[in-house]
């Protein structure tokens, strides 16, 4: 199986690059908000202006030259708006790059607790997800995403909850190889959605609504009654200004009040699946836009690029996207009560935009639609995995093995340990029916380094860089007991609910897949002489199955199954020593049982006088 190279560490660190474009980022922020304060004054002078010309020359009776001036201000006006419009874009866009490169700096300094946990993705039934903090406070999720959508956190979200296919794994490693060194891009994707923040929604409801059959589908009087009557009722209004009677008005005014007034609930639903689009619509636009733009070399962006101009028909599909948010856009004038009545009772408003959104679905229609926001997704996942490569140099792109179940390792460190000093270990199993038993004393490091080994296979088969100087891994599933807690609701105890925990292993080996379990102190809710008989037929069990993995644990008898199965139990241990009154760690793993405990000490520590030969574990 082919291999991904490891990516070349930068010459400049990257907290130095985050550092130095905060006060690049700044200045340019205050130099547009000072222009935007001064076209903001500019625009209150040229109304000001305006009305005051056109007031003199109106009170001079200089109708002509009155009306033209006032059509000029009016251009002038707009003109300046927009002017200001943009600059306030370009004052926001500075503030948000500045924000991305503050928000990179507190992902390498640890600070998690404002960045996004991916609480909908928790599930205590995973494989392995709620053990390994992959989602919730302090996680690999916060570490990752980078993504704004809906779409693009499910889709980081599925990456880190199923193992992909080497095929998979090589073509997205491929894809952020490329986009990785370009953090200047990354941040400007991210920003131009950052514009628009209200992108909760998910839009595949709206794909399905859109779907749904057309409005006017069996409502073709109603679709000529659209070009016939809003041109008689401007007629209409025409003659009353002329001096006609009301009269003249009042009859399009009941007929198109009572029109609209009977499909009420259709005008209101199109706006509400609509406008909640909005901002999903436009960032995804903008973020297309910046896509679309970039030449690309990697197999997998090359097919996103193709998906793009195949959906759209050739047309940059950033253009069907701004069209639909325009559309979408237009709904928004019933929002104002006055500016709707008059709209809709005139030009039958709704019901016009209503049309062009139906021409727009026949057009791209929902599948091809689905097709362009699958592409928006992945690449934000894309850039999640290639931002967080970019920002740790010392990692190292995993390479794939076509060994069964193989875990090599050199220098593999915990990626949520946030310390210059963080501590690394080496450890290899190849092949089925391999358990690593890992002894050692309270607070040595067992759990922590059962977390790192299995965090770092999940970032692995994700696609993402590891932390570690080497790693070489065959795509299996992970599997953990770590964290089974008791249940009141459902009368389960905390050893039940390991037992329970222990049995899906059991089943998920039976069905032939390669698993890598994670097995932390397991039955640890029986007694001693239990727990030993139970683990030592669960590893017998499992030394059968296409599985292997780590089993940390306090029973030292454990240890003899490595002679029981030679060459598939290996025995390591963490170890400390007790110095004073100080216990010292040093985390590093060892081959052998671990030789020394401190629970004893610990409890002296805590003024339990506990005698020499009462001391154990």
């Amino acid at each position: 199986m082919a291999a991904a190279s490891s990516f070349r560490p930068i010459t400049i660190s990257p907290t130095d690059i985050f550092t130095d474009n905060l006060p690049a980022h700044t200045a340019q922020e205050q130099h547009f908000a000072a222009r935007h304060q001064a076209v903001a004054w500019l625009r209150v002078a040229v109304f000001l202006g305006g009305a005051l010309a056109v007031y003199l020359l109106l009170s001079r009776q200089q109708y002509a030259l009155g009306f033209g001036v006032l059509a000029a201000a009016y251009l002038v006006f707009v003109l300046v708006m927009r002017w200001h419009s943009r600059l306030g874009y370009q004052r926001d866009h500075f503030r948000l790059l500045r924000q991305i490169n503050q928000e990179e700096l507190d992902r390498l300094a640890g600070r998690l607790s404002g960045f996004d946990s991916g609480l909908p993705y928790m599930d205590a039934q995973h494989p392995y997800t709620a053990d390994l903090d992959v989602f919730g406070s302090h996680s690999v999720f916060q570490l990752l995403s980078r993504a704004t959508s809906r779409l693009g956190q499910d889709h980081l979200a599925a990456w880190l909850q199923t193992a992909g296919t080497p095929a998979k794994l090589l073509a997205r490693q491929e894809a952020v190889a490329e986009l990785a060194p370009d953090a200047a891009w990354q941040h400007e994707w991210q920003a131009r959605a950052r514009h628009f923040p209200k992108q909760a929604e998910d839009p595949r409801r709206f794909t399905e609504w859109l779907r749904a059959p057309d409005f006017f589908a069996d409502k073709a009087w109603l679709k000529a009654l659209l070009f016939v009557l809003p041109p008689l009722a401007l007629g209409s209004v025409g003659l009353w200004l002329s001096g006609y009677s009301l009269w003249v008005v009042a009859p399009f005014l009941l007929l198109m009040g009572a029109i609209n007034h009977h499909y009420q609930a259709a005008r209101d639903a199109y706006f509400d699946h609509s406008e909640s689009m909005y901002d999903v619509l436009r960032a995804y636009r903008d973020q297309l836009a910046l896509l679309e733009a970039r030449p690309v070399q990697a197999p997998r962006l090359l097919e996103l690029h193709r998906t793009l101009f195949a959906a759209s028909d050739g047309a940059p599909a950033s253009r069907l996207i701004g069209r639909l948010a325009v559309m979408v856009d237009y709904f928004s004038m019933r929002q104002s009560t006055l500016a709707a009545f008059f709209a809709n009772n005139l030009l039958f408003w709704d019901f016009f935009w209503m049309w062009r959104l139906e021409g727009w679905k026949h057009r791209l229609g929902g599948h091809r639609l689905d097709a362009i926001l699958e592409v928006v997704a992945e690449t934000e996942a894309l850039v999640s995995l290639a931002a967080f490569q970019f920002a740790n140099p010392t990692y190292t792109v995993p390479e794939l093995s076509s060994s069964p179940l193989e875990f090599t390792a050199e220098g593999l460190g915990h990626p949520l340990i946030f310390t210059t000093e963080r501590i690394t270990n080496d450890f290899s199993t190849v092949g089925p029916g391999s358990t690593g038993v890992v002894t050692g004393s309270n607070m040595s490091g067992k759990t922590t380094f059962l977390r790192t080994v299995g965090l770092n296979m999940v970032l692995a088969l994700a696609g993402a860089a590891v932390c570690a100087r080497r790693l070489r891994v065959s795509p299996a599933q992970v599997y953990t007991a770590m964290r089974t807690q008791d249940n009141l609701a459902e009368s389960t105890s905390s050893f039940y609910a390991e037992l329970k925990r222990l049995r899906l292993l059991l089943e998920l080996t039976a069905t032939g897949q390669p698993v890598f379990y994670l097995l932390d102190e397991i039955l640890k809710g029986t007694n001693s002489r239990d727990r030993h008989r139970g683990a030592r037929a669960l590893i017998h069990q499992l030394h059968r199955r296409p599985a292997s993995g780590l089993v940390s644990t306090h029973d030292l008898e454990l240890g003899e199954l490595a002679e029981e199965l030679p060459g598939f139990v290996t025995n390591y241990s963490f170890n400390s020593t007790f110095s004073g009154q100080q216990i010292h760690f040093d985390y590093r793993l060892t081959p052998g049982v671990c030789r020394s405990f401190n629970a004893s000490q610990l409890m002296r520590l805590m003024g339990i006088a506990v005698e020499d030969d009462e001391a154990g574990n």
